[in-house]
């Protein structure tokens, strides 16, 4: 399925971010060697173990939740960070980025979906942070844009609707805190519903499952 989605996705002018966890190196390999060169995982132990057993041209992205205490893992090659949902978190990027000698890119998890289960900032805190905190001093980190997952539901209505509402508020925090061209990357989209977040504005969709079926 891999190069049916790639060329889907390609066709809309969307980023594929290959999710590899759980895949072995042999099947990650397989869609390295079609030209993929984007993969994620959702562990950083597991990001590190394949990191060291695949090439390293490969651009790994973070995408599950990020323990503090493991930033410093990640930090000296991470390509980008999805995960950002909280503001401790959000510093502790910034000082493993210095300590590193680079800038690290990340987005802004937004919760949208009905489950508890579900991570990410509710907007309503998002924006009392970026009212109150100094995060604008946050040099070592580059926010690119927001992320953010839809219910496990099969009601496509309410998908479409929670979809809707994570691109609003990527426009207005854009209009508001993030107006440069470096913020523009909207992570939404998953293997069971990619195509509802392309076609309601995604530019990066995280699939896994449906690649290696």
């Amino acid at each position: 399925m891999y190069s049916e989605i790639n060329q889907y996705c390609q066709s809309r002018g969307v980023d594929l971010l290959v999710v590899s966890k759980m895949r072995s190196i042999e099947e990650v390999y397989s869609i390295y060697h079609q030209g993929q060169r984007q993969f994620a995982e959702n562990r950083v132990q597991d990001l590190l173990s394949k990191k060291d057993q695949l090439p390293d041209d490969i651009q790994w992205h973070l995408i599950g939740t990020l323990q503090r205490n493991k930033v410093k893992w990640v930090a000296p090659f991470i390509s980008l960070i999805h995960s950002i949902d909280d503001f401790k978190l959000w510093e502790e990027i910034h000082r493993q980025a210095l300590m590193n000698k680079r800038i690290i890119p990340g987005l802004l998890q937004i919760k949208v979906a009905a489950e508890e289960s579900k991570f990410g900032f509710s907007f309503d805190r998002l924006l009392q942070i970026l009212e109150q905190d100094p995060w604008n001093l946050l040099s070592g980190v580059q926010i690119r844009g927001v992320m953010g997952m839809s219910s496990l539901t099969d009601d496509q209505n309410q998908i479409r609707n929670e979809f809707k509402t994570l691109k609003m508020y990527f426009e207005r925090l854009k209009t508001q805190y993030f107006n440069y061209p470096e913020f523009s990357t909207l992570s939404m989209g998953m293997s069971g519903d990619y195509q509802i977040a392309i076609e309601e504005g995604s530019t990066l969709v995280r699939i896994g499952s449906k690649i290696f079926s």
